[in-house]
């Protein structure tokens, strides 16, 4: 088969604001934000993003409005995010690792009319605060704002006005845009609907078997992130569970917080669980009660998934979906079989099938680009009619990921469309390379990219990290290789690092790795304008 869709799942056509209230009359007293100093309910969070609410209304915030949302994880976050949309206004939630310049750009783009920041972000705040003409609304989560003009958000929550009414489009009203890393260009505003995350929350629910009442998600991965935003956040949020958040990635820290949360699912992007798999036992021991782990974000490596679950006990469900799609795509189910290296069967709603570069859908087992369609789907990118336009093969999205469906309808990415490598006219996939690298027991980290040859085409080039206290050489890593790698596939250039630059999230930036071989080279692309 050409396609393979999961089974339909029912869910109400409302937005974001209706179906919180829902969860909120039905789980008041349980808790939605936990952290050590305070539990907060699913009540005091109602609350309080109701007047939220009412202080944007009364800012002249319209329906339809853009709010920029800069702040790290807590309650603040999810109370801003739930207040924003019920105003009736869109959140565009910022990359708290990007530039001061990128954030103007990002938060022009978008036309906020407001900022909400959190005061450990204000220096950053006051490098773009300046070019932000047409925002009217600052405010400060804290008590140090950077302005005497600028609101306190403990103010607007001491407030007791109510939110305005709304009456919400859910399948065409804009609850979100967020923006794209820019990996390729400048970065655009994927517009996501009411609709589109709400259903994709109901995806996750069912895929992942989670229990209202009884599941704690611990939330370390930034708010801000499609993946936390869904899975970590609006889904606890709309289902009933709870979000046990951790402001910053520590392995003891988050150890700590499991044991202290409660947490029995935990959410992280490959780095993380390599990171998690080097604690001592008896920071290990605090993950007894944990059910699974959920990871997205970059291909996990098999060799560090074994090792983790040999270790942890629990399982690992890989999953997958761009920040289009709201962003979850696909999973391998808690209930039923798990295949190692795939990011598992479409989630419910959605549709996956593999398409050539000419929009035809190819057969099972063969290679093309993941393309998606369903109640997910970003509405379009925000004014960018002719990049909208382009990442469609009509209703279908275009993933800009290769990869294949098996017979049983799970899909296998082999990697990005761009960083597929092409050496004397033979595909060669990174992320095939890295996999057999991670069995190299003296690396901790790698990426391999491709550079650019006269007569090659492209070189493969292996960027690698030693794990502490263990050493490894350039002749280490390709003599290994040509053991187990065709012609074709053999790196060129070892790069050892002490680190690899990676993004929010702990996802490796190969862009930055391919610009260390521009600036080798005297190309740097970061002098071009």
């Amino acid at each position: 088969r050409s396609t393979y869709r999961s089974r339909p799942l029912d869910y109400p056509r409302i937005s974001i604001p209706e179906r919180f209230r829902q969860a909120a009359a039905e789980f008041s007293d349980h808790t939605l934000v936990y952290t050590p100093e305070h539990a907060h309910t699913f009540a005091e969070i109602d609350e309080k993003s109701d007047r939220v609410a009412a202080a944007l209304h009364r800012q002249g915030v319209l329906k339809g409005d853009r709010i920029g949302l800069y702040c790290i994880n807590g309650p603040d976050f999810v109370i801003a995010y739930l207040g924003i949309q019920k105003a009736g206004a869109a959140v565009v939630p910022v990359n708290l690792l990007i530039s001061a310049d990128e954030i103007a750009y990002i938060l022009n783009e978008a036309g906020v009319k407001g900022v909400i920041y959190h005061q450990a972000m204000a220096d950053k705040v006051a490098g773009f605060r300046e070019q932000l003409a047409q925002t009217t609304c600052w405010v400060c989560m804290g008590d140090k704002p950077l302005a005497d003009t600028d609101t306190l958000f403990a103010d607007w929550l001491a407030l007791e006005d109510e939110a305005p009414y709304q009456d919400f489009d859910a399948a065409n009203d804009i609850a979100v845009i967020l923006y794209t890393s820019g990996t390729t260009g400048a970065p655009k505003g994927a517009m996501l609907t009411h609709r589109n995350l709400l259903s994709n929350t109901y995806s996750v629910v069912s895929a992942l078997s989670l229990r209202p009442r009884e599941d704690r998600l611990l939330v370390v991965l930034p708010m801000f992130h499609a993946f936390a935003a869904t899975v970590g956040v609006l889904t606890p949020a709309l289902h009933g569970m709870t979000i046990v958040s951790v402001p910053r990635f520590d392995p003891v820290l988050v150890s700590d917080m499991i044991e202290k949360g409660g947490a029995n699912v935990f959410l992280g992007v490959p780095s993380m669980y390599n990171l998690i798999l080097r604690l001592p036992d008896e920071q290990a021991a605090k993950w007894r009660a944990v059910r699974f782990g959920v990871a997205g974000g970059a291909a996990m490596p098999v060799e560090i998934m074994r090792r983790f679950e040999e270790r942890y006990g629990f399982p690992i469900l890989e999953g997958d979906g761009p920040t289009e799609c709201s962003p979850v795509t696909s999973v391998n189910p808690a209930s039923g079989v798990r295949k190692p290296a795939s990011v598992g069967l479409p989630v419910a709603n959605v549709e996956i099938a593999i398409f050539d570069d000419a929009g035809k859908t190819l057969a099972a087992n063969e290679t093309g680009e993941i393309c998606v369609r369903g109640p997910n789907v970003m509405k379009g990118y925000w004014n960018l009619p002719e990049p909208t336009a382009e990442s469609f093969f009509g209703e279908w999205f275009r993933t800009g990921d290769l990869g294949y469906i098996d017979e049983d309808g799970y899909v296998f990415m082999v990697d990005r469309k761009k960083d597929m490598i092409i050496v004397n006219g033979m595909n060669v996939y990174p992320r095939q390379l890295e996999e057999v690298l991670y069995q190299l027991p003296a690396i901790a980290e790698a990426a391999v990219v491709g550079e650019p040859h006269p007569s090659h085409g492209e070189i493969v080039v292996v960027h690698v990290v030693a794990k502490e206290g263990l050493s490894l050489s350039t002749a280490e890593v390709k003599a290994f290789c040509r053991e187990r790698l065709g012609q074709h596939q053999q790196p060129r250039k070892v790069v050892i690092h002490d680190s690899l630059p990676k993004n929010a999230t702990g996802k490796i930036l190969k862009r930055e790795l391919r610009k260390h071989g521009e600036i080798e080279r005297g190309v740097d692309s970061r002098s071009e304008t």
